[in-house]
């Protein structure tokens, strides 16, 4: 359809016609003939830029190439003043036509002012109403990405989208829509374009369908604001990140514990000593204990109405064993007593002798070979504070051995008494030591440097129950007594050779409840009969009842008991110097020693 415009080829919409109306040079566009342009050209508006409506586009689009170049959307305005541009500067379709330019552009109606410019018959911009509608670029689709970030290779069907531009048959004038030149103001959105679709077929990818000019709609790929918030799986992380945080604090407390426990990883050798032999000084405890353990015995006695442990010495090849009378007392009648050296070996043992008043007894074993008898010293040479050792079975437990030394000599000390008549006391001049002595350590050597006997351990004073021999004592407190192996050599002898002791006396009867200091002959005896016996000692010498006896051999005595510990500590027929008060006056007179069996 003709709407009184030209039919020719269309001109380029951003050439520029010069001010004469000519076209430049070289843009390809012949020159309209002014009988053309008069005949055809339609009425010119007073104002180029006012255009009312463009010129409708014709039905039938020109054919245009199948890749068109791409072309500015909105091509920046020019200057009014700049310089005329030759249209062959600028690229543009090689086979579109330029349209000729009306005649009356060049020159202007008789009666107004001339414009500035030739009038353009097809309003184009900038100095008419906005040119066609440019094509939009392609779009630049993004590669599609999953949700945390990781892209994807594209798709290997999908193929870049192309614009398919309508086609005018040929004779057609191409009408493009105007475009319109930005202008300051708000400026209305153009007209969403429909997207085109490859040549391959329909678009399979997602992003395929994505059209930026589409209205805000859901989007499978793209969300707007903020992401949402995923606290359960941050929830989850805390826990996960805490407990292996707690398992690494366990770890290392462990392999911290094992470290300082150990050492390290590595095995630990600790340096020692080469191994040394095993001899000691003859005078050492340790050399002592070698020489004297294997003549030291422990007795383990049972009868009918008690039981009890105790130590004992070999004192011959032919087995007689030397003990206190107070450890085999249970078996006095018809008892059993069991002997076990030190190596283990058990043998039964009999009771040769005892006497009660000593507190000493000797026991045979038969059977047994290899006896090794343990040498007895001289306990009259011994000095206070000379090392001793004590050997024996405290609670039990045989082949014990302490040291200490002799911490006082001529202890008198009294034993027994359980029975209430006097005939279980012992009386003993005793050696005291401080080596520990326990009960069971009873009947046990005290032995000096060189593995000599110089005592029977025989007593302890108890810090709760004072002097005493058998059971019911709190232990050692350094305060031990044993009875001078002198003494307990010829008591020894006397139990083998006759089954008795012999007890030294003088003939008179003592006042145990005399209080002052002394031992007083008492008026009367235990018999009933006088206090000083007719033809003993004491009458020989001249011993009054009443007498207060306070020297023996120049040694003072305190008590009865110290009197009668000071004679026993002799032999019957020794010879001693008595110191005594009569009536205030003190006298001197000399004794020989009397005999008594004992008990």
């Amino acid at each position: 359809m003709d709407d009184g415009k030209p039919t020719g080829p269309t001109a380029k919409w951003w050439s520029r016609p010069s001010a004469e109306g000519a076209v430049p040079q070289g843009s390809g566009v012949p020159p309209a003939r002014s009988d053309e342009v008069t005949a055809q050209s339609p009425p010119v508006a007073d104002e180029p830029s006012a255009v009312a409506d463009p010129a409708p586009v014709s039905a039938d689009p020109a054919p245009v190439p199948a890749d068109p170049a791409p072309v500015p959307a909105d091509p920046a305005p020019a200057p009014a003043d700049a310089a005329p541009v030759p249209a062959d500067a600028v690229p543009g379709p090689p086979d579109v036509a330029p349209a000729p330019v009306p005649a009356d552009a060049a020159q202007a109606p008789q009666g107004r002012p001339r414009p500035l410019h030739e009038p353009d018959a097809y309003s184009t911009p900038p100095y008419g109403e906005p040119g066609p509608w440019a094509l939009a670029p392609p779009v630049q689709r993004p590669a599609p990405t999953p949700a945390h970030g990781t892209p994807l290779p594209p798709p290997a069907h999908a193929a870049p989208p192309q614009v398919q531009i309508p086609q005018q048959p040929h004779g057609q004038p191409h009408h493009p829509q105007p475009h319109h030149h930005p202008v300051p103001g708000p400026q209305p959105l153009p007209p969403p374009q429909p997207h085109a679709q490859a040549p391959g077929g329909p678009e399979s990818s997602q992003w395929l369908r994505y059209d930026p000019w589409n209205a805000p709609g859901p989007q499978p790929l793209t969300q707007y604001g903020e992401p949402p918030k995923r606290r359960g799986l941050r929830r989850a992380g805390l826990v996960a990140a805490g407990a292996l945080v707690l398992a690494a604090c366990v770890l290392g407390g462990a392999v911290g514990a094992y470290i300082e426990r150990n050492g390290g990883f590595t095995s630990v050798e600790l340096p020692q000593a080469d191994a040394e032999a095993g001899g000691r000084a003859p005078d050492s405890v340790a050399g002592i204990a070698a020489r004297a353990l294997p003549s030291v015995v422990t007795l383990h006695v049972s009868g009918s109405d008690e039981q009890g442990t105790g130590t004992g010495f070999v004192l011959d090849r032919q087995g007689h064993i030397l003990t206190n009378n107070h450890v085999v007392q249970p078996a006095s009648s018809s008892g059993e007593i069991s002997v076990t050296f030190s190596d283990g070996q058990t043998a039964r043992a009999k009771l040769v002798g005892k006497d009660s008043g000593y507190d000493l007894a000797v026991v045979k074993v038969t059977g047994v070979s290899g006896l090794e008898p343990l040498p007895l010293g001289n306990s009259d040479s011994v000095q206070v504070g000379d090392p001793v050792v004590a050997i024996g079975a405290p609670f039990d437990l045989s082949n014990t051995v302490t040291s200490g030394i002799i911490s006082a000599k001529q202890r008198p000390i009294t034993a027994g008494g359980e029975k209430g008549d006097g005939s279980d006391v012992s009386y003993v001049d005793a050696l005291q030591t401080d080596a520990p002595i326990n009960p069971g350590n009873s009947g046990g050597p005290l032995v000096d440097t060189r593995a000599r006997v110089i005592g029977i351990n025989s007593a302890i004073r108890a810090a709760d129950s004072g002097t005493g021999l058998t059971g019911g004592q709190s232990g050692s407190i350094g305060l031990g007594f044993a009875i001078p192996i002198n003494q307990g050599k010829r008591v020894a002898e006397e139990l083998i050779n006759t089954g008795k002791a012999t007890h030294p006396v003088i003939g008179v009867s003592l006042d145990m409840e005399y209080a002052g200091d002394g031992a007083k002959v008492g008026a009367k005896g235990a018999d009933g009969g006088p206090g000083v016996t007719a033809g003993g000692p004491g009458a020989k010498a001249g011993i009054k009842a009443g007498d207060v006896i306070t020297e023996v051999n120049g040694q003072r005595v305190h008590s009865g008991e110290e009197l009668i510990v000071k004679i026993r500590a002799h032999r019957p027929g020794d010879q001693l110097e008595l110191t005594l008060d009569r009536g205030g006056k003190e006298r001197t007179m000399k004794l020989t020693l009397g005999s008594a069996d004992g008990t």
